[in-house]
This record gives C-alpha cells, structure tokens and sequence, in this order.
C-alpha cells in the first residue's frame, strides 16, 4: 500500500549545518511523525504561488508548519510590532495560496502554530502581533472541547503541550470554530465545522512531543489516514496496517 503524499511547505533558512549556503528546511521531529503516522512527507519549494494547485494536484495532504511571522498587512494591521521577526513575503505568498487552495478544495490539511495563523488569516481573522507573557519555550495546559474533532482525535480533555509562539489568534476567521484554549484564554485550537475536507489547526507544536505522547503522535496520524481517504477517527497509526513500511 503506498503512502499518502503530504505536502509540507519548506521554510527559507540562512544556513544549515553540512551545507554550504542557504538552506531550505522541515522540522525533523515534524517530518518525521508524518512518517509514523504512515504518511510520505513531501518537502515543497515554496515558490510559484500562482500554480499551487497544479503543483498540490498530486498530493494526498498538506501540513502547514510552524515559521516566521506572518507580515500583518495581510490581516489588514495599520503598524508593525517591533517584536514581529522572519517576515519573508515569498514564504507569505506561498503559504497563504496554499492555505486557501487546501481548504477551497477540501484537501486534508494540518496547520501547526504559524500555519494555523496563516489559515486564520486566509478565513479572514486577525492575530495578535504580541502576547505578554508570550508562550515561547512553555510546556502548559489546554483545555479541549467535548466532541470537538480534536477531542476524538486525541481522546483527551485535556492536554500537556509544547509551545513556541509570541502571537496568537485575536479574531477567528470566518466558520473557523474554537475548539482549544490556554488556561490565560489563548486560543489553541480551531477547527472547520462542515467543511469540505479534514482541517485540524493547532497553535502548539505536536511534533516536540509525538515520539513519546500517543495523544500527540494521533493528530498526524488522523490527517494521513484523512489523506488516505480512510477514517480520521480510527486511532490505529496507518503504519500498522498490512503493507505500509
């Protein structure tokens, strides 16, 4: 059985280490809970915003993952926050047409952190450019909603999770649903009620912890059994099915 492709769009990089020069990079935790889960991950140039969906046409799923901060123009902010960092409006464009193409064609999708915020943006939300305390390097608490898609996914009420993030969510996007906060309100997680395809969007980041959390590791799980045309809900990982290395 072949594994489903999950685009992940890469992010720019000053440099890496054994390369020489620029870099385009994923997380490897990241890449590689998507390979847990029994998902290919497919690291795309973010380049070419204009023919995503071309590009996307082969693909099975999207992961869009965490990164640098979003220029708040495209929320429609009059200034910039001296703390906003890692503006690139090449990695906006790309990620912002890839959002919006996942989620007008119902392709199953996973947005962590900086993604989730690009989703929030695309539904026409607005974040905030600051939080204080911001949750950068935080391990904390959030509180999930009964029969929310993220509760039958995880199977939690509630949950240990890894953050790194000084924004957040200020307005949802439009039929964009809450379904996680922090204990200081921020918001954690939403979700797409009704929408054509599987969305989960989190503000944490999942991937520092999958290896060891179950609970973690079924949210990548979910989104690669979704791009599998299978059941998200099943919280078997897909590589534990006959045929999948």
């Amino acid at each position: 059985m072949t594994r489903p492709l999950i685009a992940v769009p890469a992010r720019f990089s000053a440099r890496a280490s054994a390369l020489r020069y620029a870099a385009e990079v994923a997380a490897r935790a990241l890449v590689e809970a998507v390979w847990r889960g029994g998902g290919e991950p497919f690291v795309m140039h973010p380049a070419d915003p204009g023919h995503v969906a071309g590009r996307l046409a082969r693909c099975d799923g999207v992961l869009l993952p965490g990164g640098g901060d979003l220029h708040p123009r495209h929320y429609g902010a009059a200034e910039v926050h001296e703390t906003v960092y890692d503006v690139d409006e090449e990695q906006d464009a790309f990620d912002l047409a890839v959002a919006r193409h996942a989620l007008d064609s119902g392709l199953p999708t996973l947005a962590i952190c900086r993604g989730l915020q690009v989703v929030n943006v695309v539904a026409g939300g607005t974040l905030r450019q600051h939080m204080e305390p911001d949750h950068r390097h935080v391990v904390h608490r959030v509180d999930v909603e009964p029969g929310s898609l993220l509760h039958r996914t995880t199977g939690a009420a509630e949950a240990a999770v890894s953050c790194y993030h000084h924004q957040g969510i200020a307005t949802p996007g439009a039929g964009l649903a809450v379904t996680a906060r922090a204990a200081d309100g921020t918001v954690e997680a939403m979700e797409l009620p009704g929408a054509a395809g599987w969305f989960l969007g989190v503000q944490w980041h999942p991937e520092d912890t999958a290896a060891d959390d179950p609970a973690q590791q079924r949210i990548f799980d979910a989104l690669v059994r979704a791009s599998a045309g299978g059941d998200p809900g099943d919280a078997r990982p897909r590589s534990a099915e006959a045929g999948v290395p």
